[in-house]
């Protein structure tokens, strides 16, 4: 059963222009395995963070560090959560969180649908 879906996108170029712009950014919005990705990739994780707060939908307590994005050997993503994320994603019976990440031209873009698990 699904329990949620958030979709997002994200303007590729105002989003570098930020991360150029404020020091510390990509530190604070991304785990440290996350950082060494490019700027396009990063917007697409960016995305999908905000994908994920929108399936769940409630962010209170939320670190987005612990919303870190990752790729299996065949470059499929998914979501390694951690604190009240993962603790919000349990209290709603999360089982499964499927992601989807794509780009074209200057968007990024991510959907998630959150499942329940029997």
């Amino acid at each position: 059963m699904i329990v949620g879906i958030g979709v997002d996108l994200v303007d590729v170029p105002r989003f570098v222009g930020s991360i150029d712009r404020t020091p510390g950014l990509v530190e604070r919005l991304f785990a440290e395995g996350e950082r060494r990705r490019s700027p396009r990739s990063l917007a697409a994780r960016f995305a999908a963070k905000e994908a994920l707060i929108k399936a769940l939908g409630d962010s209170s307590g939320f670190r987005w560090h612990d919303m870190e994005v990752v790729t299996d050997e065949d470059g499929k993503p998914s979501f390694l959560l951690g604190g009240q994320v993962a603790e919000t994603a349990r209290a709603r019976g999360v089982g499964v969180i499927h992601l989807s990440l794509s780009h074209d031209g200057d968007s990024a873009f991510a959907f998630v649908v959150a499942e329940r698990t029997p």
